[in-house]
């Protein structure tokens, strides 16, 4: 569905794999579009042709999309899928399958929010939380939690609200602050969950250290059908941030999103005409539809 936000997961060559593995494990799961690199524009993308470009696929009706990039971006936990599952059978299911070849992070175990949950990375390096709940409480299965951490800690809350103002269908739903006897700072964001175009987000908080930060590894593709969408998305979001190639930038708490026409699709599944508009767009950074027909 191009009106979601959809998760965008870097690889360096495992995106077909990936989906594969992902979609044999989630019920009502798919792969809906596989388009692959041409001989155009190899001096840049480095990728054989053939090689898939992008996967796209849904898992339990939400749309995610695997890239083929190469080794520039590895997965760490400040962005995870947290999954929320209805029966123990299902989490302890996909704790097997996921964990088969990861690392734990947090054990698979009774904790003060679930009755089942747990914490891994999986044979790729993604982040997942698994946790036994009610889908009512969340709306959807699968939501992308954010890691505010150590210096950014401070930040969390004002990042939920700059979200939400950014995009319609947007609300925050509910902020859990440490309170005094945690191990944390009271009064700071322990956990937020907010929607953004009716799609839930979470935000975590700790002021400890850890040893990741945001990177292009995940980012989310916002999809427009007009270049007044474009602009709006791309001069909002690079506000203290910075501006990528090929529709990417990072926003003032260098979390990574591209800004791409909902047309790009149509145009790069045309065999005929996918090498010139991937030439195109190779060399811009904000995304122009009109050069885009063009080309």
């Amino acid at each position: 569905m191009k009106n979601q936000i959809t998760p965008c997961l870097w690889f360096d060559n495992q995106a077909e794999e990936a989906a594969g593995f992902y979609t044999s494990l989630f019920r009502n799961s798919k792969i809906e579009n596989i388009s692959r690199y041409g001989k155009e524009g190899f001096e840049i993308h480095g990728q054989k042709e053939g090689t898939a470009l992008t996967v796209e696929f849904q898992l339990n009706g939400q749309s995610f999309t695997a890239l083929n990039g190469g080794p520039h971006f590895k997965f760490n936990p400040s962005i995870s899928i947290y999954v929320v599952c209805d029966t123990e059978k299902e989490v302890d299911f996909l704790w097997e399958n996921l964990s088969e070849s990861g690392s734990v992070m947090m054990a698979l175990d009774k904790y003060d929010w679930s009755e089942r949950y747990g914490w891994l990375n999986d044979r790729y390096g993604l982040s997942w939380q698994i946790s036994l709940g009610k889908i009512e409480h969340t709306v959807q299965m699968f939501s992308p939690a954010l890691m505010f951490k150590g210096i950014q800690h401070h930040l969390a809350e004002e990042a939920v609200y700059y979200y939400t103002s950014l995009f319609p269908d947007s609300l925050v739903k509910h902020i859990l602050r440490y309170v005094e006897g945690e191990n944390d700072t009271a009064g700071t964001v322990k956990h937020a969950q907010f929607t953004l175009r009716n799609q839930t987000f979470m935000i975590m908080g700790s002021s400890f250290p850890h040893q990741f930060e945001f990177n292009e590894a995940i980012s989310f593709q916002v999809f427009c059908d007009t270049q007044d969408q474009i602009d709006y998305y791309w001069n909002k979001l690079t506000e203290g941030g910075s501006e990528g190639q090929c529709g990417w930038l990072k926003d003032k708490y260098s979390v990574s999103w591209q800004i791409v026409p909902s047309i790009l699709g149509e145009l790069m599944s045309n065999p005929e005409k996918a090498g010139n508009v991937m030439l195109a767009f190779l060399k811009m950074k904000k995304f122009d539809i009109q050069k885009l027909i063009e080309a």
